[in-house]
């Protein structure tokens, strides 16, 4: 039975009031499931100028991944936080925008599912098709959405929910020479990773080179980071990844450079710390003792501020013309070539 309060969205809600008029708030949809009505919020502070830089967060695509919702609701609340005593975080704030969507599937969180309330996964959703083989069922099927990974009906409309995030991006992020956004999962391995495009093909994206770059400047900052940053495609293919979706869209625009990332948290540490969680749909996605859950929410903190941080300051570590063919070659050998670590 579906709970009868969604605490992921009341708690968003209270953060929400305590930011008061201090932030931007609307509501992107509303999902309906049986008589429960969930809103899909959006919140943003900063400078609002398609003239600065944006970072968009994003979370609860996945139901069953409440962690992930998670992370991103409380890097939310601590930015409230410090607006109340933190005069150079305000200093932050007029040089770049950030955007928040921390509960994009409220409706599959309510029910307990990995889909929509449609049945449709959301990162399946997206109206592309991989160029190479994906994984039977896990890469997409149409096959029925009583079985996982649905994609929806042939020709279909995206999701609303999909619908939603694309309206966002395209209005706060692609709107903008220069943006970040970063998608929070859980649920792959026993490692922390970064990914980033593509996920229907193992070309390597346009960007690579300021994915590159990105990565050594995080490097050199956090030195005793445990992220393996890699393509997605490293491990996995799949069709109507709304990623890959709307980075080909920005790569259609001119004069921007959109970077899209995942965070794709290795919950299988938590279940062979805990292997009672094995049997359990949510401990299989999520930490389900409450100092673990705790530390995974304090840890990944320092990864969405230094996002920020790299998005105002984009112009002194994006590669010039020359600068880019290193990174480029740095990055081909270590993500698409034999042997590359």
């Amino acid at each position: 039975m579906p709970p009868t309060e969604l605490n992921e969205l009341l708690e968003l809600e209270s953060v929400i009031r305590e930011g008061g008029s201090l932030l931007e708030t609307r509501q992107a949809c509303e999902v309906t499931v049986g008589g429960s009505r969930f809103p899909v919020h959006v919140i943003a502070l900063g400078n609002p100028s398609q003239e600065a830089p944006a970072v968009g967060f994003f979370g609860g695509f996945h139901g069953l991944e409440r962690i992930g919702s998670g992370v991103v609701t409380a890097y939310l609340r601590s930015l409230v936080q410090r607006l109340q005593w933190d005069s150079l975080l305000h200093r932050q704030l007029e040089t770049v925008r950030l955007v928040f969507m921390p509960l994009v599937n409220p409706g599959g969180m309510w029910l307990g599912t990995r889909a929509n309330p449609n049945g449709v996964d959301l990162m399946r959703n997206a109206p592309l098709s991989a160029s190479e083989p994906v994984p039977f069922m896990l890469g997409g099927q149409r096959l029925s959405a009583r079985l996982p990974w649905y994609r929806g009906a042939m020709g279909a409309p995206m999701e609303a929910e999909n619908q939603a995030v694309c309206a966002v991006v395209e209005e706060e992020l692609l709107s903008r020479a220069f943006s970040i956004a970063l998608d929070c999962h859980s649920g792959f391995g026993i490692n922390d990773r970064i990914w980033f495009p593509y996920a229907h093909t193992c070309t390597p994206i346009q960007h690579l080179a300021e994915i590159h770059a990105l990565k050594e400047i995080f490097d050199q900052t956090y030195a005793n980071h445990c992220y393996i940053f890699e393509p997605q495609s490293r491990q996995y293919l799949a069709h109507g990844d709304l990623w890959d979706f709307l980075y080909l869209r920005a790569c259609s625009l001119p004069g921007r450079t959109f970077l899209p990332l995942t965070l794709e948290m290795g919950s299988w540490l938590w279940v062979k710390k805990n292997p009672r969680q094995f049997f359990s749909r949510q401990g299989m996605f999520n930490p389900l003792i409450g100092h673990r859950q705790q530390r995974v929410l304090r840890r990944h903190v320092s990864w969405l501020d230094f996002l920020a941080r790299a998005a105002c300051s984009h112009q002194l570590w994006t590669p010039s013309a020359d600068a880019s063919l290193q990174h480029r070659e740095k990055a081909l050998g270590r993500w698409y070539r034999k042997g590359g670590l």
